[in-house]
């Protein structure tokens, strides 16, 4: 009976972040075309080089608070109170500190081409301004009432299509910097929204400034993780901007933008599926991954069906974005085997999540991340964004490797200690 009502969850879940990300895509497909035309390929590439670059620190910024949210109140929700005051101290606390360091990395990172105020309109609206956002997200997630998690979620593509469109009405050929400022409104705006929606519906937060180490360390474990997910997804484009050219990231970034809204359904499952990883992993990796197998294979057809329509339709890209987006065409065709790598390792991450092994996750992910870094360097500066297709599917491949090598062994090593027991 148990069973039947998490799968009747799961189910209702899964349909509702399915029609958030649907409604997400067909409002993100308009907003990504409307902005990569306007800016062009080197303007959207100075943006994409930042937003990548940002995109490292700005998992520390709330040091893992949002996770360990919906671990607590998946097996407690009378902790929610607490532990969502704790996201929020954390995240003003780390804000500070991770935009005057994307500052600093910044001089030494991107090149002098691209406008220092830049980096800090788009630090500022996704370390403490996303941060926000993910959190109150989370919050709906932990109580599984993922109609709010959806509300949020394309609240946040609205919003930054508005103020594309209204940009476009004001400037025929804006800046990378003039979008970087309606960029921030509008993540500012969306911020302030989901947290009310959070304090309205869920209650009020507990704020403390203590924090106990070791929640501290669990928070940091996922900090890491979400950390090295985006080096190698996206430390690239920032190396393109740096080693190659502003048009070749936009190029690459355009195709990349594209891999991610093709993935966006089997997000919304392993969205909807999380807080169950962690009921089902109290049991152990075996019990873990009994969950995830059926769900990740579900996952696996969907990316190998969207990896043959890249192959056969990227063609049509250049019509949409324009000719100055001509090859990437051919970088969407490199990059079409990702949705199925990544459709394969994140059920697999979740599964060693959710059976409390969150830190040998992150040393995994953070090795895939420095294999990413120093491939990069080798094949950028020599093959450009041709490079960086090649080292995206090594990193993915190398990651489902080794993450399902760490199931199959803890899975291996949970049965003998149960078949020893008996």
């Amino acid at each position: 009976m148990l069973k039947a009502r998490i799968k009747s969850r799961l189910a209702r879940n899964t349909l509702w972040m399915s029609m958030g990300q649907g409604l997400r895509l067909l409002v993100q497909a308009v907003f990504f075309t409307v902005i990569a035309r306007a800016l062009g390929a080197g303007n959207y590439g100075s943006f994409v080089g930042v937003a990548a670059l940002v995109g490292i620190l700005y998992p520390f910024g709330t040091l893992g608070s949002g996770h360990l949210l919906v671990k607590s109140v998946a097996r407690d929700p009378g902790t929610f109170a607490l532990v969502w005051g704790d996201a929020l101290v954390t995240t003003a606390i780390c804000a500070v500190a991770l935009v005057g360091a994307a500052m600093l990395l910044a001089r030494g990172v991107l090149p002098a081409s691209i406008p220092l105020h830049l980096v800090l309109l788009v630090a500022i609206a996704d370390i403490p301004g996303m941060s926000l956002n993910t959190i109150a997200g989370q919050a709906f997630q932990s109580f599984e009432q993922l109609q709010w998690t959806a509300v949020i979620s394309v609240l946040i593509s609205v919003n930054r299509l508005l103020g594309a469109l209204i940009l476009v009405l004001l400037y025929r050929h804006p800046t990378a910097l003039q979008w970087g400022y309606v960029y921030l409104i509008c993540t500012a705006v969306t911020a302030t929204v989901s947290t009310a929606l959070v304090y309205f519906r869920l209650g009020a937060p507990r704020l403390k400034l203590h924090r106990s180490p070791g929640a501290l360390w669990k928070g940091f474990h996922f900090s890491v993780t979400l950390s090295a997910q985006t080096v190698y997804n996206d430390i690239d484009k920032t190396m393109l901007a740096r080693f190659s050219t502003l048009n070749a990231t936009g190029i690459y970034g355009a195709a990349y933008r594209l891999i991610d809204v093709s993935f966006a359904p089997v997000l919304a499952l392993l969205f909807a599926a999380y807080p169950n990883f962690f009921r089902e992993g109290s049991s152990g990796v075996a019990s873990s991954f009994s969950y995830a197998r059926p769900l990740m294979l579900r996952a696996m057809r969907y990316g190998a069906l969207i990896a043959c329509a890249i192959l056969l339709f990227a063609g049509i890209v250049p019509y949409v974005l324009g000719p100055e987006y001509a090859e990437t065409t051919v970088a969407l065709r490199w990059l079409s085997p990702l949705p199925l790598l990544k459709a394969t390792h994140y059920f697999l991450a979740d599964t060693l999540t959710g059976a409390g092994h969150q830190g040998l996750r992150s040393g995994i992910q953070a090795g895939v991340a420095v294999f990413n870094v120093l491939i990069n360097l080798w094949l950028i500066p020599r093959y450009s964004w041709l490079g960086a297709a090649w080292a995206s599917i090594a990193s993915d491949a190398l990651l489902v490797c080794s993450v399902g090598m760490a199931v199959y062994l803890l899975s291996r090593a949970s049965e003998k200690l149960v078949e020893a027991g008996r």
